[in-house]
């Protein structure tokens, strides 16, 4: 399965999550990913946007583990089933990922606002970027949820759908619509759906402790933890959060 794999690692280049802190990623170009072979770097901590998949490798800092949620026990809080009882009249379609002039414009609001909000890098989307990283290389697994009000297309979640794992890839929504979080919103879809179709695992991505931009997965906690860095052919060793620490 590794003859349509090119292999790169680029430069380091500062983190855009710990300022202080350098980062380092090891690339996969793949052409078209099997999901057998999505499934297994998925599990070594692996992360996809259009045709590439990718894993930190930093020299001097280990803040972002990859986590995953196991699914056989779900339940939702109090909190979370007050954030799907106001959102009852969010219409929801699950389809394929595509690319409309609403798509752009709603991804570029969204990094607007975050680039006000929370000092993010802006920079207008194209078409053809766009396309790159959420429609492209897409295969059999890739998906997307979107949400509508007032007949409006207000959120967009990026989801990769495997036989055993449910992992979200991005998600950009309408700051307008702030008061139905719905980006909170959007991952309690993704786990019923999960949930509905008996996968084990969501992958909500990266995770570093106490960063303020990454308080909303630690709602979703507890987490298994990936303990060590295997490569492809090597086992991955996950425990749940709070064990070996």
């Amino acid at each position: 399965m590794r003859e349509n794999i090119i292999e790169f690692i680029p430069k380091e280049k500062p983190c855009s999550y710990l300022k202080e802190e350098r980062s380092l990623f090891r690339y996969f170009h793949i052409e078209e990913c099997s999901s057998d072979l999505y499934q297994a770097l998925l599990e070594r901590g692996w992360r996809r946007f259009g045709k590439y998949f990718f894993v930190p490798i930093c020299k001097n800092c280990k803040a972002c583990l990859s986590v995953r949620k196991p699914l056989a026990n779900l339940e939702f809080s109090r909190s979370f089933k007050r954030v799907l009882s106001k959102n009852r009249q969010t219409g929801l379609v699950i389809q394929r990922p595509m690319i409309t002039e609403a798509h752009l414009k709603l991804y570029d609001r969204y990094h607007r606002r975050m680039s006000e909000k929370k000092g993010w890098e802006y920079s207008p989307i194209t078409m053809e970027s766009y396309y790159e990283m959420f429609v492209e290389g897409s295969g059999e697994f890739g998906y997307e949820f979107a949400y509508y009000r007032d007949e409006r297309l207000v959120g967009i979640a990026l989801v990769d759908i495997l036989e055993r794992s449910l992992s979200a890839v991005y998600c950009f929504y309408d700051h307008d619509y702030s008061d139905f979080s719905l980006g909170i919103f959007s991952i309690l879809k993704q786990l019923e759906l999960a949930k509905r179709l008996k996968i084990d695992y969501f992958y909500p991505g990266y995770w570093i402790k106490n960063h303020p931009s990454m308080g909303y997965k630690e709602r979703f906690a507890p987490y298994e933890i990936l303990r060590n860095e295997p490569d492809i052919d090597a086992l991955p060793e996950w425990s749940l959060q709070g064990e070996n620490e």
